[in-house]
């Protein structure tokens, strides 16, 4: 096969990954399941406590097997990466490369829009174990230099970020950050590596939920680490010292989803900005958050690095009672109300930043809905959407 480099991202979607030849020519690679792996000789046996992608042989289960590093070498080479490691969940990368570069007297900066269950991780398990840990506007860009201090370690960026979607300038944020020997961590998961490549704008560290995009079928909890050659050494050994790893039908099913996220984002980028730009037009929705919509914060640092945008965005109703908001979510067709995105069905759910914002505060009065936009017909959807606002002025008495 040629080299996957030459070819475009659509195209490595469906070869990273896949050798047919070395299964007896099957498309798809076997999942391959195991704890015990045997060696023939002594010498092979006390050669086992070294990495895996160093000897090219799977030493043990937990360490990784076929299945499992077919997955990272799809992701890292996505990415533009060194290397990647998988995990159970899109929060385990997160505290898993957090706890590589952090130590105990260290200070961590955290973009305020962050992803909250990880914001929660620095506050109760770093803190406890010594890290100082501090939340910047995720709009500073350059001038987040001015909150380093002689112990800041690592920034943890999210761009756009949970809920609010402010889209950050990461180059301006890795170069001072460098300049400061300071690691830049990147929450990449709303633009896929399609999307942002993160390393070529100077990121340390890549965190993905693969949970969402990768998998894009609402049935598999993942999570991957890409990284720098320099950052390897405290990936993998992190990694290993916490005994965590994706088990190998998830992985399956993982390398399964990445061929068809190409197309699967296309359209849900296409109706998801559609089905923003009519929601922008509804006398009940006050203001729209979408980074590819110029009224959005950060938008213009959105059509500099980024190549797309992908199904999930905002909106922000004009106040209202709950009564109301019941009216409009309860009965919704399509939208369905639960956790996680980026799968082939479209969400909604209520959200508050209020609570967790420490750092910029989230002054607006109106309800924050989050809506992820799946595979249906945009007609459809803006049809449940539709009779849902009518039931809500029914209530309100318009």
């Amino acid at each position: 096969m040629s080299d996957s480099r030459s070819y475009t991202d659509a195209t490595r979607l469906t070869t990273l990954g896949r050798a047919p030849h070395d299964y007896h020519g099957l498309v798809n690679l076997p999942a391959h399941r195991g704890s015990t792996v045997l060696f023939p000789t002594l010498a092979e046996f006390e050669n086992s406590h070294v990495r895996p992608d160093e000897t090219g042989r799977v030493t043990y289960g937990l360490l990784g097997t076929p299945t499992t590093f077919a997955v990272e070498t799809a992701v890292a080479e996505l990415e533009g990466a060194h290397g990647a490691c998988v995990v159970p969940s899109g929060l385990a990368a997160i505290t898993t490369a957090l706890l590589a570069v952090l130590q105990a007297g260290d200070h961590l900066l955290i973009t305020d829009s962050a992803y909250g269950p990880g914001r929660r991780f620095s506050d109760h398990m770093l803190a406890r174990f010594g890290v100082e840990v501090e939340y910047y506007d995720p709009l500073l860009g350059a001038d987040i230099a001015r909150l380093f201090k002689p112990n800041t370690r690592a920034v943890l960026t999210e761009s756009p970020g949970s809920y609010t979607f402010e889209v950050q300038d990461i180059p301006a944020i890795a170069a001072v950050a460098h300049a400061h020997n300071i690691l830049v961590l990147l929450d990449n998961t709303w633009a896929t590596p399609l999307y942002f490549k993160p390393f070529a704008h100077g990121v340390d560290i890549s965190i993905h939920a693969a949970t969402k995009y990768m998998s894009g079928h609402s049935d598999v909890l993942a999570g991957t680490i890409t990284f720098t050659k320099a950052c390897e050494p405290l990936v993998r050994q992190t990694v290993r010292d916490l005994g965590i790893s994706l088990a190998p039908d998830d992985c399956y099913l993982l390398l399964r989803g990445l061929r068809s996220m190409d197309v699967r984002l296309k359209h849900q980028e296409k109706n998801a900005l559609e089905l923003a730009n009519w929601l922008a037009a509804r006398p009940e929705v006050k203001q729209v958050l979408h980074p590819a919509r110029p009224d959005c914060p950060g938008h213009a640092l959105w059509k500099r690095d980024f190549t797309g945008a992908s199904g999930l965005f905002s909106i922000i109703l004009h106040p209202l009672e709950k009564a109301a908001l019941s009216a409009f979510l309860d009965h919704l067709s399509l939208f369905g109300m639960g956790f996680s995105w980026g799968g082939f069905e479209s969400l909604i759910v209520p959200c508050n930043p209020r609570p967790i914002r420490t750092a910029t505060a989230w002054a607006e009065p109106g309800q924050l809905l989050r809506i992820s936009v799946g595979l249906e017909h945009l007609d459809d959807l803006k049809a449940d959407l539709a009779a849902g606002f009518a039931r809500m002025s029914a209530v309100l008495g318009d």
